[in-house]
């Protein structure tokens, strides 16, 4: 049985988005390490089309390990208004997310899902995101509305701390999981 694994960078405000004002000054090489190690431990890639079309713009023309694992690693989009998928090995999600992920957590692989928006809701919502990493940016972002953050009314989960990791930029990585 696989896992379904979130891993999401939030600034000290909550933020999830404008990342050029509070993220991009924090990685380094050993940010980059422990993400390579996050994506190579899974078997497939789920997101939202937003987080999609971003990637599907950017990935496909990268060369070096991390571009040749994500393009070539099996991706699910999660979209009522998207019909297909031009980048390889993805298959788009339009009927039940919930029923398609838990499908797709009773078979072997884990997958993971970058950022915290709708389809990472509707996991947690139902029971079916079974880690996540937060990695908490040492800066309060300043920007955005509420709809920019982790909050959403009705996502209401406890989760059970499994460890912490300080990054030598100050990112502290919160590892969490739900309880059994």
């Amino acid at each position: 049985m696989g896992k379904i694994i979130n891993s999401t960078f939030v600034s000290l405000d909550g933020v999830i988005n404008h990342m050029p004002a509070w993220h991009f000054g924090f990685t380094d090489e050993e940010h980059d390490q422990i993400n390579e190690e996050l994506l190579l431990g899974a078997e497939g890639l789920l997101m939202g089309r937003q987080t999609y079309e971003i990637y599907a713009s950017a990935w496909p023309g990268r060369d070096g390990t991390l571009a040749d694992r994500i393009n070539s690693m099996q991706k699910y989009v999660a979209s009522t208004t998207l019909d297909t998928a031009d980048w390889a090995n993805t298959r788009v999600i339009k009927d039940d997310l919930v029923e398609t992920v838990a499908k797709l957590r009773s078979e072997p692989g884990d997958i993971l899902i970058h950022g915290f928006g709708p389809v990472t809701h509707t996991l947690l919502r139902h029971g079916l995101l079974d880690v996540l990493h937060l990695w908490v940016n040492p800066q309060f972002a300043g920007v955005g509305t509420i709809d920019d953050t982790l909050v959403r009314e009705g996502t209401n989960a406890r989760m059970q701390l499994l460890g912490t990791r300080t990054l030598g930029s100050g990112v502290v990585i919160l590892s969490y999981q739900a309880p059994d």
